[in-house]
């Protein structure tokens, strides 16, 4: 089992990914294994919509990206090798850093983002 220090890796690897939406976004967790991200918008239940977060947990390091969830065709692009990282329909789960599902991580991020955009979520 890796330790807490190669899921740190992992972590500070992925973490990039969403201090790049930040400023537009709210930041409603920023810890050492956690940072999340939430929308503006608010929802009917009067909760802001996710948009993204990444955190530390116990046998990975899980990334989560809601515009996967709300936009399912954003999936349709995806390598396998991303796809067999998937936990249910907007999680994505690492034990290791991985240099090329980062950056197509990083890709469906950007197309999540702007498709939030268009649907003037942010």
């Amino acid at each position: 089992m890796p330790d807490k220090d190669s899921f740190q890796n992992v972590f500070d690897a992925l973490r990039p990914i969403l201090e790049t939406y930040a400023p537009n976004l709210s930041v409603t967790k920023d810890e050492a294994d956690l940072f999340y991200l939430d929308t503006k918008h608010i929802m009917d239940n009067k909760k802001p919509l996710f948009f993204s977060s990444v955190q530390i947990r116990r046998s990975y390091v899980s990334f989560y990206l809601m515009p996967v969830y709300v936009f399912p065709e954003l999936l349709g692009g995806i390598s396998p090798k991303l796809k067999k990282r998937m936990q249910g329909k907007s999680c994505f789960n690492f034990k290791q850093v991985d240099a090329d599902l980062f950056e197509e991580l990083r890709q469906l991020t950007a197309a999540g983002y702007q498709r939030y955009q268009e649907a003037k979520y942010v």
